[in-house]
Order: structure tokens, then sequence, then C-alpha cells
């Protein structure tokens, strides 16, 4: 089933114009400065505190660390996040 997977994306992707980041099911990360990061296409949290948030994505967690971090807007796939943001990383699956 997997290889069935890794060969029909790229030709959904290709053939019907679909948007590579949710056929593979990867983050999108829109940043405004340092000040604002909207991530659409997580999976949930796993750590929340005013200087580090960490989401659950598909291949991994990305884990955004800083100062003063307040959630705007949480919905089941999106989280506006505002702060002051000093680094973004992306920690695959061990």
């Amino acid at each position: 089933m997997k290889k069935w997977n890794q060969r029909i994306r790229p030709w959904l992707i290709k053939y019907l114009a679909l948007p590579s980041d949710v056929i593979l099911e990867l983050p999108r990360i829109t940043m405004i400065g340092q000040i604002h990061a909207y991530i659409e296409n997580h999976q949930g949290i796993a750590t929340y505190s005013d200087t580090e948030l960490k989401l659950k994505t598909y291949n991994g967690f990305i884990q955004i660390t800083g100062a003063s971090f307040v959630l705007k807007m949480m919905l089941p796939e999106e989280i506006l996040l505002e702060g002051t943001i000093t680094d973004v990383k992306f920690i695959p699956h061990s």
C-alpha cells in the first residue's frame, strides 16, 4: 500500500494540479516577520508554553521557540501563534 501511495501522489500533484502540501500531508507555515506563525496541516499539539510550541505532523514534529507566545486561533488542523519567534525546527520521527 505504501508503494502505491508513493507512485500515485506525484501523479495527482502533476496531472490534477492538487497542492503538494495537501497530497503529501506536509505542514504549511506562513510567517509574518518574527511575530506571527500560521501553521496548517498539523496533527495536534505535543507541547505548549509561553516559550515553545511543538506540533505533531505526519513526518515528525515542528518545534517553534521564542518568547511571549499566545495561541490566537486554534482549529483542528490550523494554529495561529503570536509572540517573538526565534527558531523553527523540523524534527523527524525517530
